[in-house]
């Protein structure tokens, strides 16, 4: 063998000391290996109250936190709806404490659980209160019967998607044999947007910033979300929760101009096709000097625009899915169920967006006033 053979070469010579440096041998050398970097761990999560006049996970936190589950489950006819409400409510308490073994050690961090009821259980209860309605149906529905409706919502939302299906396991087996879980999804938010002061609102899976519209100081929230009535509904709100499956690839072949003018907003900056700001009203009356709608007659902006409908504000939150297939989990709380009905019945007429979509899940919940130790979940409704 040659003296050139025998040498080991300069690139195993390298790694074989860059080796020794890494695991701390220091065999021959005066001074220590160095200590490997630490990086800062992330600021945990602020803590959410769970209790209150209102429940948290609808106004708070402020923004919304990442990821959701949604669990949508029925409740067998003799089943005593406040008992289970109120066990419920207080496994929430040990669950956004931390408190609870189930949650296995994990930091419950910004963790909010937000429960509701379908229209069957608020009938039970008063078929005169707010959300004793169920959806009417309508077009571009593909909605196999277990997906339509329910008795029950449990809306888990956290910083940490590991807690949403251990918090959902907890809720389950707290309880037990008295329901039937009929659906769920999970699903994600995207960074926030800055678009005006103090409001910001992620980007939805068709690349446009969603949630711009709707009510954000809490005179707008007294006048648009929260229900004022009988004190069973007093501080809660009505939901609805709808799956959509989106035609990503039809859209995608959309150029950005025509992709803006099935929103009506600017892409880039959530802007209207009017001018202005995102967090404008767009100007649906300005035309071209040839005489077109700067913002077109079919774009969501205009279709869904609750001053041309004639109702009140929601507050939307859309969660991107790729579950069962891409497409947005929409969730909205309004304090009148026509916001919503209104509004879809005008979109259902000739909205652009809806021509890329279809629902395949669907159901409207009585989110119930907020509670403590004192006032057990639901205690004002089902005694």
């Amino acid at each position: 063998m040659s003296r050139a053979d025998s040498r080991p070469s300069r690139r195993a010579f390298i790694g074989a000391t860059g080796a020794v440096a890494a695991t701390g041998l220091t065999a021959g050398c005066e001074s220590p290996a160095p200590k490997p970097s630490r990086h800062p761990s992330p600021a945990s999560p602020a803590k959410v109250s769970p209790t209150g006049r209102y429940q948290a996970g609808i106004t708070l936190p402020q923004p919304a936190q990442p990821n959701l589950l949604a669990v949508v489950a029925d409740l067998g006819d003799a089943v005593a709806v406040g008992p289970l409400l109120a066990e419920l409510g207080q496994a929430v308490l040990t669950l956004t404490a931390g408190t609870d073994p189930r949650l296995l050690g994990l930091p419950p961090g910004d963790l909010t659980v937000t429960i509701g009821v379908g229209p069957r259980l608020v009938r039970r209860a008063d078929p005169s209160l707010p959300g004793a309605a169920d959806l009417p149906r309508f077009s571009r529905e593909r909605i196999a019967p277990q997906a339509r409706g329910g008795d029950l919502l449990m809306q888990i939302c956290a910083g940490d998607p590991l807690l949403l299906p251990v918090v959902a396991a907890a809720l389950l087996e707290q309880a037990g044999h008295r329901i039937r879980e009929r659906w769920r999804q999970s699903g994600r938010r995207g960074p926030n947007v800055p678009v005006d002061k103090d409001i910001s609102a992620p980007r939805n899976l068709l690349g446009f910033i969603d949630g711009v519209v709707g009510p954000h100081t809490a005179a707008e929230h007294q006048r648009h979300l929260w229900l004022a009535g009988p004190a069973a509904v007093g501080g809660g709100t009505i939901a609805v929760v709808r799956r959509m499956e989106l035609d990503l690839p039809r859209f995608t072949a959309l150029s950005v101009a025509d992709q803006e003018a099935v929103f009506g907003r600017r892409r880039a900056t959530g802007a209207p096709l009017s001018g202005g700001t995102a967090a404008g009203d767009p100007d649906l009356g300005a035309k071209t000097p040839d005489g077109r709608y700067l913002v077109p007659a079919d774009a969501h902006v205009r279709r869904a625009n609750p001053n041309v409908v004639g109702v009140g504000l929601m507050l939307r939150r859309s969660y991107s899915t790729d579950e069962p297939a891409p497409g947005l989990l929409f969730i909205s709380f309004q304090n009148d169920i026509r916001t919503f009905t209104n509004t879809l019945a005008r979109m259902d007429d000739s909205d652009a967006l809806l021509r890329f979509t279809t629902t395949t899940a669907s159901a409207t919940f009585l989110i119930l006033p907020g509670f403590d130790q004192q006032h057990p979940l639901g205690a004002k409704m089902f005694r």
